[in-house]
């Protein structure tokens, strides 16, 4: 018998020459049934994979994060053995799982068209009821070379030369089709109940505009159809609020073929972004922030210090000036934050100092990622760091954990949060990223805030919370982070004097909330389906006359709201009222004011809701102090 230590720290003796799955029926029954892949020791493995004494084994379900990646990664290789088998002279590259889905990029003979799709859907699906197994292998470098060398299929051999000669190369059989992939996969494809292949763009091998032009199939699958139909229902919504057609209806921004990925916003649009920028402001000034502003170029120098020159040059756009210095324009704010501390000298009494910054900044994404302003090549981020002694970690993840579960509370979103560990290629010592990981745990748990352990997923210089927020119709985003660095300040020499005089290094802490206000702006979009509650709406009330005897009071209702501070518009179009209110309706305005012969004698004002219809009439002064009250509180109805 050997020792197995399983997730809850128990200890599990199963026989020598178990398997994962061995070991979750060990457990239970019922586990073993619902059980997708293994870890072992952290690293994925097959639920066939044996296990070795004192190793830490974990079962992966579909509940699982990890699970889902399994079982669309499995049904993206169902994908090219259907493909393979209806276009047999294609070459295939990579298919991964991704969120909420799958894709595998193809090179074919000649190009397929979206009716195409049924027909491969239809192989998928009979090849699922054929009941084949994936059948893994490990073999050399040299073998695996030959093998796919023997196909023909020039991008496995491409990505093989990349490997280092002599490793051991993991490939998958499916049938017909073998496939160079590390797994692991399905023990069973019959699990696999609804599927559905979606789109078809082009998309460059690897990524890189020199290279070829390939065909990329997008698809998604469940284990229910229930499930499936949810999730194409979810996508229907999501049409309907896309943010791109909202922000063109309502002429919140556009984007110009002079300035791809830098989108143009529109008074109204700007209106919006000015209240994201305004709330903000207001939070962290009571919250103790201080706000700078850094120059948008600097120095090649200061981007080599920071390290950005060597891992991010591709991404940041360069240019020189008259003396042939080097600068680039910035694509973070973090090294402008550490040159305004470097500018004074530091005591312990002044830290914690939190140091924000709405900065703009440009980075170069190709072409084909781009998308509205989910993905752009310029934006601003609303940065903060926060400069400490190691002992105050912990109570400034509180503050700021206060802070954002404020700001999504305020737009009515839920959140999770995932704690990212160590990664392997990380940088420091094991004990620093320890106490840095138990001051995230700790500010966690103090705040009562559940959180999932994202293992080895943090960034090089430190562990980091990582905040996704979910949507009205289901969607998550990631937005929030934050970032412990124990690096940056080592490598701009940043101090502090403590309480017997010596000189210290500060622990920083990056941290953003919107993440970036343009694609934050995208998301309340499609969130709200364009209509903003009343504090954020670009226009809040239009006031419409019945007939043109109406048209001065209109304008006189309009002067006092705009009084009031107020975003009004008047429409004294000579149309039908019936016509001037569906019109302001598919505007998504909150308020409408109706005037016409008996609301100018009695001097009141009849008020519609864009949601509740007739609201009845009401003095101005009455619907004012309403508004401004709805305003302040920032409700949303």
């Amino acid at each position: 018998m050997i020792n197995i230590k399983i997730k809850d720290g128990s200890v599990q003796q199963v026989q020598e020459g178990a398997t994962v799955l061995d070991v979750a029926k060990n457990i239970s029954d019922g586990l073993a049934r619902n059980a997708i892949a293994g870890k072992i020791d952290g690293k994925m493995v097959q639920l066939s994979e044996p296990v070795k004494n004192n190793q830490t084994v974990e079962i992966v379900t579909l509940k699982d994060k990890e699970g889902m990646e399994v079982f669309r990664h499995s049904t993206a290789h169902i994908l090219a053995l259907a493909v393979k088998r209806l276009f047999p002279n294609v070459k295939i590259s990579i298919g991964p799982a991704i969120q909420d889905g799958f894709y595998y990029d193809f090179d074919f003979e000649n190009p397929i068209k979206q009716e195409d799709l049924n027909k491969i859907e239809a192989e998928m699906q009979k090849i699922i009821k054929e009941g084949l197994k994936f059948k893994r292998q490990e073999v050399k470098k040299e073998e695996a070379y030959k093998l796919f060398s023997d196909m023909n299929e020039i991008y496995k051999l491409e990505l093989l030369e990349a490997i280092p000669d002599g490793e051991i190369i993991t490939t998958y059989t499916l049938g017909e089709l073998i496939d160079l992939c590390r797994g692991p996969h399905l023990e069973d494809i019959s699990i696999i109940k609804a599927l559905k292949l979606q789109s078809i763009t082009g998309a460059y091998w690897r990524g890189d505009e020199k290279n070829k032009m390939l065909t990329r199939i997008y698809g998604t699958s469940f284990p229910k159809k229930s499930e499936l139909d949810a999730y194409l229902e979810m996508l229907e919504q999501a049409k309907l609020r896309d943010h791109r057609k909202i922000g063109k209806e309502q002429e919140l921004f556009f984007i110009s073929p002079y300035a791809q990925g830098m989108p143009f916003f529109m008074p109204k649009g700007l209106n919006v972004i000015n209240n994201l920028i305004d709330y903000w402001r207001e939070i962290h000034r009571k919250a103790g922030y201080v706000e700078i502003s850094t120059p948008i170029a600097m120095s090649k120098s200061l981007w080599e210090k920071s390290g950005h020159w060597a891992h991010y040059r591709d991404n940041m756009y360069t240019f020189q000036i008259k003396d042939d210095e080097e600068f680039a324009i910035k694509p973070m704010n973090c090294p402008g934050g550490m040159l305004y501390y470097k500018e004074n000298i530091h005591s312990y009494r002044d830290l914690p100092l939190r140091v924000g910054e709405l900065g703009k900044v440009h980075r170069h994404e190709a072409s084909g990622t781009l998308h509205g302003l989910f993905r752009v090549r310029c934006f601003t981020q609303d940065d903060a760091h926060i400069f400490m002694t190691p002992e105050q970690i912990e109570d400034e993840v509180m503050g700021v954990l206060a802070l954002v579960d404020k700001v999504y509370s305020t737009f009515g979103l839920k959140y999770h949060i995932e704690l990212s560990t160590m990664p392997d290629d990380h940088m420091g010592e094991l004990k620093d990223w320890e106490h840095a990981e138990t001051c995230l745990k700790n500010a966690l748990e103090r705040r009562n805030i559940a959180y999932q352990i994202n293992a080895g997923d943090g960034a090089f210089y430190g562990p980091k919370l990582d905040i996704h927020i979910q949507d009205a119709i289901g969607r998550t985003w990631q937005c929030g982070t934050i970032q412990l660095d124990m690096q940056l300040p080592k490598r701009f020499e940043l101090e502090y004097i403590d309480e017997n005089g010596d000189r210290k290094e500060p622990i920083m802490l990056h941290r953003v909330i919107y993440g970036s206000i343009e694609r934050f702006f995208g998301i309340l979009t499609e969130h709200f389906a364009g209509a903003f509650p009343v504090w954020l709406a670009p226009v809040q009330v239009k006031v419409m006359a019945l007939t043109d005897r109406n048209s001065e009071y209109v304008k006189e209702i309009a002067e006092k709201l705009e009084a009031n501070g107020v975003r009004v518009e008047v429409d004294l179009r000579n149309e039908k009222i019936g016509y001037k209110i569906r019109e302001a309706q598919l505007q998504k305005i909150p308020y409408m004011i109706v005037v016409g012969d008996n609301e100018q004698q009695q001097n009141i004002i009849a008020v519609r809701h864009r949601k509740n219809g007739d609201m009845g009439t009401m003095t101005l002064d009455e619907f004012c102090n309403s508004l401004k009250k709805e305003i302040f509180e920032k409700i949303i109805k």
